[in-house]
């Protein structure tokens, strides 16, 4: 906090910071001073500032200039204080910068910004003060505001309590122009919760927690939740093509490959200030813009030969960190800037200089090193190797800007960075290639971030080249595929082999070292899958026409454990596999119960559906969906449950285990006495319908003097006629076939 201006300090008004010089320089200031705009849109009111008098006004000006000079350029000659009749200023200032953007930046970055410990800064343009304070539109008279009566708001996780009481998730299916929601019912047809067409105009996504479901428009994006399915939200950026959402849900980035262009007659959340941008950082509780950015050209990279690499776009340009205090962009090869929220400052006011710097990471989670009791986010970042320095992978405390960890690595081709969920471990996955540059293998550099001083942990036994790397979620062991074959598009997809890899048993709560636990190989699988849960893994083989395996793994197997495996902290066992035809996409909902497999018409055009396993690999369902394009659990919010009621929970779990089974048996006795219901109430439609058939026939045909009965008429004509066929003489032929001779020939 600022110190009081009742008991500022000569300090504090050090002359240094100002543009104070004995020299005249009058004539160079007059040829190159930048010229102010004109007009008013430089102009900024600045409210809520102290009452001083005549004699203090100077230290004041001089102390509110700090503040200023942050965000632009203005002098001590351009801020006017007026005073009122009482000798004493009027609490408020009007403060001239050298440009439009200035000023702007000034509302945006000092507007409720404190000033000391008892006054807080409001700033304004003077246009806005002019546009909406101008006479007719504000009365002379105060009239209290009137308070609209309380409305009770829909809950918006509202799904977090299935009415059936089953704890089902929810998945929504965007195929052909329809959008639906639906719960999840295992093997019976999904129970839909709301189906609308045209929805969308490009895809939908769910926010983080599963609070909002997202429509993206040319006009913008909308989110929408609560049970009645309501818009919630509105960000009119024209032609946006991605977004992306801040870890807890308060701010949206959105961005368009079209630069933002304003009409004329203004936009309805947008300013000039925002003109040429291609990002925007929203608000998602006031549906405001905070701050807009262009777009960062990619420095050109050359492959070994010279030619020109294809360029990657860097999705999500903006990363957040774990609770969203803070979010960085990074400018390949140059620098991480690291804003704060919610106003967006650049941390310190300048970015984070690292020569050569390819990518960076956030923890996934707010770390918890040893010994480390301030606050603090980590993010990593690796740069390779530039002349005679070697590649360097760092790991950066923020806001305090200190490097708490760096290694050095030598031949590198190229680097992923892979952290754990809990941040309780950073992956290096390094690509180095040999001294000709003819082969390449992988090494895995493991920083142990909650360990003393950061041990780093290499595994150099993988010959091959890694091409997927996944953790385990909350846990501490983890698969890689590697192959033989170099890494690119191929017309035959490479054979691959999968490894799994844990800790080795120790005493105490230390965590061991990594070691190698299995190897499938002559495999075709390119993906990981891991259950949010943990324990559970699928790996399959997606976007190959070739194959479309599903290998579903336990790596806590209850049943006896090799004896290699004694010592290792993991007992694989495959439980089931399975094969979907093309399939492009899997996901796990969040409850870890269930998988989705599903055939994308974006990616492939024929076989589109989806299929619904359980954890062990049997399938529930399968229904084929012409032109389906997404299918996406909805996720659900941290558990409210402390760690002890959760260690309670699996202590006791056989015993609520076998209310669920109860229930699971009732239900399943409950839907076969419904089919014999339904199969009774049809039977008796069709008797009552019969009856009344009978009834009118007889009487059609009693008015037409037909039989009542033209069964027992028939059958009265039969008898008739068989009685005088008896009568008859008859003559029975019968034809008798008799062999005379035989003869058996044999023909070479």
């Amino acid at each position: 906090m600022a110190p009081s201006f009742d008991h500022l300090r000569d300090e504090d008004l050090d002359e240094d910071d100002f543009d104070v010089d004995e020299v005249d320089i009058s004539d160079l200031k007059e040829k190159y001073e930048v010229q102010l705009e004109q007009g008013y849109d430089t102009f900024v009111v600045i409210d809520g500032l102290p009452k001083v008098t005549e004699e203090q006004k100077p230290k004041l000006v001089k102390f509110l200039l700090k503040k200023l000079k942050t965000v632009g350029n203005t002098k001590e000659e351009l801020i006017y204080m007026p005073m009122g009749d009482d000798g004493k200023s009027m609490s408020f200032a009007f403060v001239e910068y050298s440009s439009a953007a200035e000023a702007a930046a000034a509302v945006r970055q000092l507007d409720l910004v404190p000033l000391d410990k008892k006054h807080t800064l409001r700033v304004n343009k003077m246009t806005d003060v002019d546009r909406y304070g101008r006479e007719g539109r504000i009365d002379d008279e105060y009239t209290p505001p009137k308070i609209e009566p309380f409305q009770e708001q829909e809950h918006l996780r509202s799904f977090l309590a299935d009415p059936s009481g089953r704890g089902r998730d929810q998945f929504v299916l965007y195929r052909g122009e329809t959008v639906g929601v639906y719960w999840n019912s295992e093997k019976d047809q999904p129970e839909p919760v709301v189906e609308r067409q045209h929805w969308t105009e490009a895809f939908v996504q769910w926010s983080p927690l599963g609070t909002y479901l997202t429509s993206v428009h040319a006009q913008g994006v909308q989110l929408w939740g609560g049970p009645s399915w309501t818009r919630q939200r509105r960000f009119p950026h024209p032609f946006v093509n991605l977004i992306a959402f801040a870890p807890n849900e308060r701010y949206l980035v959105t961005w368009s490959s079209r630069p933002i262009a304003i009409p004329e007659e203004g936009h309805p959340a947008l300013s000039l200030d925002d003109e040429g941008k291609n990002y925007v950082i929203w608000d998602i509780d006031t549906g405001k813009p905070i701050r807009s950015f262009a777009q960062i050209d990619q420095p050109v990279q050359l492959d070994e030969q010279g030619v020109k690499k294809p360029q990657k776009f860097p999705w999500p340009a903006f990363k957040w960190s774990a609770d969203a205090k803070y979010v960085a962009r990074l400018n390949q090869g140059n620098s991480i800037s690291v804003y704060e929220l919610p106003k967006m400052n650049l941390l310190d006011k300048t970015a984070i200089k690292i020569e050569g710097v390819m990518d960076f990471e956030w923890a996934p989670a707010t770390p918890q090193r040893d010994s480390i009791k301030t606050y603090e986010q980590l993010f990593c970042f690796w740069t390779p190797e530039i002349g005679s320095n070697p590649a360097k992978v760092g790991l950066m405390s923020i806001p305090s800007k200190e490097i708490v960890r760096s290694l050095n690595l030598f031949s590198v081709t190229d680097a992923k960075l892979h952290w754990q969920s809990d941040a309780a471990y950073l992956c290096v996955k390094v690509d180095r290639h040999s001294k000709s540059k003819k082969s390449q293998a992988t090494t895995l550099e493991i920083f142990r971030v909650k360990e003393k001083g950061v041990p780093v942990e290499v595994v150099d036994t993988i010959k091959d080249t890694v091409i997927n790397f996944a953790w385990e979620p909350k846990g501490d062991r983890f698969v890689i595929i590697t192959t033989t074959e170099p890494v690119g598009p191929t017309a035959v997809a490479p054979k691959t082999s999968v490894a799994f890899f844990c800790p080795e048993k120790t005493k105490g709560n230390t965590i061991g070292n990594f070691k190698h636990l299995r190897t499938l190989d002559k495999k075709n699988s390119n993906a990981i899958f891991w259950s949010p849960k943990g324990r559970f893994v699928v790996i399959a083989t997606i976007h190959n026409q070739q194959s479309s395996d599903l290998d579903f793994f336990d790596l806590d197997f209850e049943g006896e454990k090799p004896e290699s495996d004694k010592d290792l902290t993991a007992n694989l066992q495959l439980m089931n596999t399975a094969d979907h035809y093309g399939v492009t996409d899997v996901e796990w909902d969040p409850s870890g119960r269930f998988v989705a497999t599903w055939a994308s018409s974006w990616k492939q055009q024929m076989e589109n559906g989806y299929h619904v396993y359980d954890f062990k690999g049997e399938q529930l369902r399968e229904e084929p969906l012409e032109k389906l394009k997404q299918l996406l659990w909805r996720p659900r919010p941290p558990t409210l449950l402390s760690k002890e009621e959760q260690k309670t929970i699996r202590k006791n779990l056989r015993e609520y285990s076998r209310v669920f089974e109860q229930e699971d048996a009732d239900r399943v006795n409950s839907a076969d006495v419904a089919v014999v219901e339904q199969r009774r109430r049809i039977l008796e439609e069709w008797n009552a319908w019969r009856a009344v058939t009978v009834e009118e026939v007889v009487e059609e045909r009693e008015i037409m003097g037909l039989p009542l009965d033209p069964v027992e008429e028939l059958i009265r004509i039969k008898t008739e006629q068989l009685a005088l066929d008896d009568t008859e003489e008859r003559v029975i032929e019968e034809i008798m076939e008799e062999v005379l001779e035989e003869t058996e020939e044999i023909v070479n």
